[in-house]
């Protein structure tokens, strides 16, 4: 139980100032304080002054706090880990809301949600934090008369604060923001501060994530008719799907079994039937070496061409090079996979350096050729995503044209996963004593963190994870780490107009 914490009062005053964070950007919680266990996520905003007294519709705004518990399916497991103004409280007992604050009026937080993260249940992997203002249509309010709003994470046994956003877009009509989510991912909570708006009500939020609740009324009737957000994806297989099996089977035995593999991932990110066009990239720096000359490389991109299978019924990849400039030798496919990275090699040399903001154009360029490669500001809607599971082993010396490549990226419908090879302090594969022993010693992809946590983009639109050796995984767990931010991005690109 949380005690004394079902008040509407505020709390106003931390001993200390927390990360200020942009749009998009992370916050490791368990690596800045790993001893933390009790973290409450604080939500404030203030009413705008200006009133419009010749509008007879006009009342106070009711703004409400609310959060989802989501497993690995993107689903509350139970309806009661929906926490909001009607359920305080989560069934584990890990989650508790401070009350409804009707007005809004109060100084520094007005809502609050109070987490023990050694009480989360393992069916809980993530967190999303939602405001909303209730009844907004037929009061006809907005985030337009919402000022000074933020979200912050302090702890709540020293009351020191840990982070803090502060929503600084220009929001017009929208009645619903997305502040931000608190997912566990390498065994490690962490935090994104999200900012997304949407013209939406609770209802649609609930809707996405449990269709079966319904809200139950506040004690004043109000009826309000509400937008439906994006459903995942249909959970049976088409008949392009099955016909592609078929075909599988009679020419492409071992790519059919990784298909099947890869079967489970999508199914639990409600990725069956989504379609998408898949990119593989690799890198053909020289210290690629020994992983092209083992067959790892050759045996990565065969399973990467079975997730291709899944997400598009031509049945095979694009692939890239990149060194020190970037290739493009054409499709793998079921038909010519076989030796495909070994004839590849012979017509494009490894080379002897590593660009990734040359290939990232390249990228660009052959999907939306209309920017060329270039600047972005404005986002264009494509008919199905791309999806690119970019592969080096090292470094960029080119680190500013790859920031711009992946802010540019963020207005198109492109999602990149990266994957370092080699040593690393985030490889996914190091628990233990053993592994701390090896991630004392090892390299640092620091740069494709950065990537990976980079603000200032219309949409987070990357992912990033590092395997000492590819091979050192299994098929299924592969799978799981290549569809584990996709799906979150998929939904979020269709909400900003990204894909139908």
């Amino acid at each position: 139980m949380f005690p004394s914490i079902f008040s509407n009062q505020t709390h106003e005053v931390t001993n200390q100032m927390g990360i200020q964070l942009k749009k998009g950007e992370r916050f490791n919680l368990s690596k800045t304080s790993p001893s933390l266990t009790k973290v409450a996520i604080a939500l404030g905003w203030e009413i705008a002054t200006q009133q419009d007294l010749s509008n007879p519709n006009q009342q106070s705004c009711d703004i409400d706090a609310s959060v989802f518990a989501l497993g690995a399916d993107g689903k509350i497991p139970d309806e009661r880990y929906f926490v909001f103004y009607n359920n305080s409280q989560s069934p584990d007992g890990a989650i508790a809301h401070s009350g409804d604050n009707q007005t809004g009026q109060t100084q520094g937080d007005d809502e609050t949600i109070y987490v023990d993260l050694e009480k989360v249940t393992a069916a809980v992997e993530e967190m999303v934090f939602v405001v909303t203002i209730h009844d907004a249509q037929a009061k006809h309010q907005n985030f337009s008369q919402i000022r000074n709003a933020f979200i912050r994470l302090y702890d709540r046994q020293t009351d020191s604060e840990l982070a803090r956003y502060d929503l600084t877009e220009g929001f017009s009509d929208e009645t619903a923001v997305e502040f931000g989510r608190l997912y566990k991912k390498d065994a490690a909570w962490r935090f994104q501060a999200v900012g997304q708006g949407y013209k939406a009500g609770l209802q649609s939020f609930v809707d996405k994530y449990n269709s079966e609740i319904q809200l139950p009324e506040k004690p004043a009737q109000r009826t309000v008719e509400l937008p439906n957000l994006p459903i995942p994806e249909h959970s049976h297989k088409s008949q392009k799907a099955i016909a592609l099996d078929k075909k599988l089977e009679e020419k492409a035995p071992h790519i059919f079994n990784l298909a099947k593999k890869a079967d489970i991932s999508l199914k639990k990110a409600n990725l069956t039937n989504h379609n998408a066009q898949v990119a593989l990239c690799l890198d053909i720096s020289g210290s690629m070496s020994s992983l092209y000359s083992s067959g790892k490389i050759q045996r990565l991109a065969e399973k990467i061409l079975a997730l291709g299978c899944r997400f598009d019924d031509n049945a095979a990849i694009e692939i890239f090079l990149f060194g020190v400039n970037p290739h493009n030798p054409g499709e793998m496919s079921i038909d010519n996979f076989s030796n495909f990275i070994h004839h590849i090699l012979q017509q494009y040399p490894l080379e002897g350096g590593t660009y990734y903001g040359k290939v990232m154009k390249e990228i660009r360029n052959f999907y939306f050729p209309d920017a060329r490669g270039s600047r972005r500001y404005a986002p264009i809607k494509g008919d199905r995503p791309v999806y690119v599971m970019f592969v080096t082993d090292g470094e960029t010396a080119d680190e500013s044209e790859s920031k711009q490549q992946l802010q540019w990226s963020s207005y198109e419908p492109i999602f990149w996963q990266f994957m370092a090879i080699g040593k690393s302090q985030k490889d996914v594969k190091s628990k233990g004593v053993r592994g701390w022993l090896a991630r004392s010693v090892a390299s640092d992809f620091s740069f494709l963190e950065q990537l990976d946590q980079m603000g200032s983009r219309y949409l987070d639109n990357a992912d990033f994870f590092s395997l000492e050796d590819p091979e050192h995984i299994a098929d299924e767990e592969l799978y799981d780490l290549l569809t584990a931010e996709y799906p979150h991005w998929v939904k979020s690109a269709r909400i900003k107009n990204l894909l139908p």
